[in-house]
């Protein structure tokens, strides 16, 4: 029987440093939080290799007396708390005492400190956990921690971490997110010696946002700023036509602590619902402050997990704070719409001068388009305006939901009917698509259009082309097998997979468009960092990119599969894969792929060509397209005889 004994105190150091120090960014992040709460103004993070063989944090906080060094790195010793009663009202970022004994007990360390008015500082260094003599040494006012050789004396650990690309990546987004946490605080961190992040430290969490996430960002941001009660919410949100592939921009602050909350997460969701395209998601920096008796840090050794004593009250703040900002200061100003937004129905027929909607809203007031009176019917579709430059938010939503290729029609006023597209100038296109397919039972002279299906010729019955019935609302084929069986086939998943895998498949290189003025994008550092260390793997897949410098890329080619408009946007979603599977390499070039499938398939919400609509359904008919690249299905099969049960009829 196995006797119960003691670990030895080193042991059980080690030990206790692989719950708090698991990779370089949890020593950024532990000694950063410690010269936050020593009042620094300005901190400094210098990384080489990603922190593995060199990590100095340099802030000018309090400092630490010469004598209180030794005890700084014992275990459980902290000048935060005093009583058990302080748990309960915890006002600083660090509490349990634990950082830099676990810090030091993996790592050489070196640490130099001077208190404010003193005119010499004091030096310590420890290996292993183990200290050495404190002597005095020159130094500036506040504290500078070296740390060199982290997990030397733990192999097992070492061996499982990352590239230094990916570490560092790591560290850099912990100093990012503190940056954004404390904008009063000036932040610079050097990666290899290269500068890569600075805030201005003015206060102002904009200036952060623009210097931290970037300049594309920043200026896609709505202010938010309200509450109930003693819960408040202030920040920035996304707009509603900036949405993002992942939650990867969504960062909560409570107190001036980045967590990590579902319930944060959904009450800011909650209020984009049916603003944001299918698949996107908000971006916000979001302050949330509160009594600190009304939140518990105290849940988690990364106490980035919190929970709140009042749980409806904060995500009642934060929702109602986000969708009035959505709904009120978000929008802009009148004079910044296009015509059909501002003008109404009724105004439109009384003025024989209004502007063509064919033409730009900034065309001379005097300049009239003709002086027949108006019609009840145009001659032609309206088309919404060309967006004015620079463009806004709100207008790059108007982008995306009010395709150039459709026609459009204003809102009729009280008593009024009038059709804006007249019937007769329907497209060849659509009238196929209504032709007596569409009817209860198939005239015979729809069938000599289906027969000219190419498919494999075989005499079972199953192996006979599908029957397209049509489309509805614009994303879904409907189909009929011959066993009578109805498909509901979405069009872009199904596309999407027929590119992802022709792009997987092909050996040659992909051809390039150049482009005629290349995409300045400006991305968030660790983003930056993550595009420039895969430039390689970015021009195999078709971008040519190359560095412009202080976090921005310069894209000069994109394959031929993406359109021109869409370099900077593409970019920016490739930007977030690279920086969460910078380690995986496979992984990583099938993000890149499926991004460009995705940007070259047809869109859900347009209308497609019958024969468009044909060849998707033969694609899913030969089993060639069972499932989009994020695993969605692409085809859902109702038989006769669930859709008789539906009906009562079974």
């Amino acid at each position: 029987m196995p006797q119960i004994q003691q670990l030895p105190a080193h042991i059980a150091d080690l030990i206790a440093a692989g719950e708090v120090v698991e990779r370089p960014a949890s020593v950024c992040k532990e000694l950063l939080e410690n010269a936050l709460d020593a009042g620094a103004s300005a901190v400094s993070v210098e990384l080489e290799h990603g922190g593995m063989t060199y990590l100095r944090v340099t802030d000018n906080g309090c400092g630490i007396a010469p004598e209180q060094l030794p005890t700084a790195f014992l275990r459980h010793a902290t000048s935060k708390l005093r009583r058990a009663e302080d748990l309960a009202a915890i006002g600083t970022l660090g509490f349990r005492g634990e950082a830099l004994a676990a810090i030091a007990a993996v790592s050489r360390l070196d640490i130099f400190s001077r208190v404010r008015g003193a005119d010499s500082g004091a030096s310590l260094h420890l290996e292993g956990g183990v200290p050495g003599e404190v002597t005095a040494a020159g130094c500036p006012e506040g504290t500078t921690v070296c740390v060199r050789d982290l997990f030397y004396n733990t192999p097992a650990r070492m061996k499982f971490m990352k590239k230094d690309s990916a570490e560092g990546a790591a560290a850099a987004a912990v100093v990012t997110q503190l940056a954004l946490s404390h904008p009063e605080v000036s932040f610079k961190l050097l990666r290899d010696g290269q500068e890569v992040l600075h805030t201005p430290g003015d206060g102002q969490l904009l200036s952060a946002i623009y210097a931290a996430l970037g300049r594309d960002f920043a200026k896609s941001l709505l202010e938010v700023d309200g509450g109930s009660g003693d819960v408040r919410a202030s920040g920035f949100v996304s707009s509603p036509a900036a949405g993002h592939g992942t939650r990867a921009r969504q960062l909560f602050f409570v107190n001036g602590r980045l967590v990590k909350s579902q319930l944060l997460t959904a009450a800011v969701e909650e209020a984009y619902r049916n603003r944001l395209l299918k698949g996107k998601f908000p971006g916000c920096v979001l302050h949330i402050t509160l009594p600190v008796n009304e939140v518990d840090v105290n849940v988690h050794p990364a106490k980035t997990v919190v929970k709140f004593a009042a749980e409806k009250a904060v995500f009642d703040a934060v929702h109602y704070t986000v969708k009035d900002a959505l709904d009120g200061e978000g929008r802009p100003k009148a004079a910044e719409k296009p015509f059909y937004q501002t003008m109404t129905a009724q105004e439109f027929l009384k003025r024989p001068d209004a502007l063509k909607p064919s033409q730009a809203v900034t065309l001379p007031a005097g300049k009239t388009i003709g002086s027949a009176p108006a019609r009840p019917a145009a001659t032609e579709p309206v088309r919404p305006a060309p967006a004015p430059a620079p463009v806004t938010p709100v207008m790059a939503v108007h982008d995306v939901v009010c395709q150039p290729d459709k026609p459009f029609t204003a809102p009729a006023a009280p008593g009024v009917v009038y059709h804006i597209t007249p019937p007769e100038v329907r497209t060849p296109a659509e009238e196929t698509a209504e032709r007596p397919e569409t009817t209860p039972s198939p005239a015979p002279a729809a069938e000599p259009e289906q027969q000219e299906i190419t498919m494999p010729e075989g005499p079972a019955a199953a192996e006979q082309p599908w029957r397209v019935a049509g489309e509805v609302l614009k994303t879904y084929i409907i189909c009929e097998d011959a066993e009578r069986n109805v498909w509901l086939i979405d069009k872009h998943a199904a596309h999407e997979r027929m590119r992802f895998d022709a792009l997987k498949a092909r050996t040659e290189p992909p051809m390039r468009q150049l482009l005629l003025t290349p995409a300045a994008v400006t991305l968030a550092a660790e983003e930056y960092t993550a595009v420039l260390e895969d430039l390689e793997l970015l021009a195999d897949c078709g971008f040519l990119c190359e560095d412009f410098g202080d976090g921005t890329v310069l894209v000069r080619e994109v394959p031929d599969d993406v359109r021109a408009e869409d370099a900077a946007a593409t970019l920016e979603e490739l930007a977030q894969k690279l920086r969460l599977h910078s380690a995986d390499r496979a992984a990583l070039r099938d993000e890149v792929l499926h991004t460009v499938a995705c940007k070259s398939a047809i869109k859900a919400g347009m209308t497609s060509d019958p024969a468009e609509l044909r060849a998707l359904a033969a694609q899913v008919q030969s089993g060639a397209v069972r499932y989009c690249p994020h695993g969605r299905p692409v085809a859902v099969k109702l038989s006769e005889y669930e859709i008789e049960k539906m009906f009562k009829r079974a």
